[in-house]
């Protein structure tokens, strides 16, 4: 696993970050727009020969009350959703995941489900002992980010409400 010096050149700059903010508006927007026919899968890096699923997650600015809505990998584990909060190996953790832990109670759209009332919440240590192979089984570019940074990426479970 390399270490958080050995980022690739680039990742800490601010068109990185605008091209994961840009690149989830888009992906968003082509899910709602088709229902989830295309954009709920992905297809890009790990996720190229065995595509991933993706879900939408609403989610409420924590200063602004703004709605917003992040596409994310995610993993059924019976009735709960599980994310990780990796945005690509960056130093700092997304948006999505600092608002949630202020305004938890959410809701996600899923291809051929529509929408999903959730409770979002931090994997305990033990948690993500157990789910954090499982997810990297799922995409293996997990294990990559979480190599490129000094924060430890969280793991979100969430539950039905």
């Amino acid at each position: 696993m390399p270490l958080p010096s050995e980022r690739p050149p680039g990742l800490d700059s601010p068109w990185t970050t605008r091209l994961i903010k840009y690149g989830a508006k888009a992906n968003t927007a082509i899910f709602r727009a088709t229902k989830g026919r295309l954009g709920a899968t992905w297809r890009i890096s790990a996720g190229w020969r065995n595509p991933v699923p993706i879900l939408l997650l609403e989610h409420v600015g924590r200063t602004s009350g703004k709605r917003f809505t992040a596409p994310l990998v995610y993993l059924e584990d019976g009735p709960r959703l599980i994310v990780v909060a990796s945005q690509g190996g960056l130093p700092t953790h997304p948006q999505w995941f600092r608002n949630v832990q202020v305004t938890p109670d959410t809701a996600v759209i899923l291809k051929g489900e529509g929408r999903r009332q959730v409770r979002a919440r931090v994997a305990s240590a033990e948690e993500k002992a157990e789910l954090w192979p499982r997810m990297v089984a799922l995409y293996a570019d997990f294990d990559t980010y979480q190599g490129w940074t000094d924060r430890e990426i969280p793991i979100v479970i969430l539950d039905p409400r």
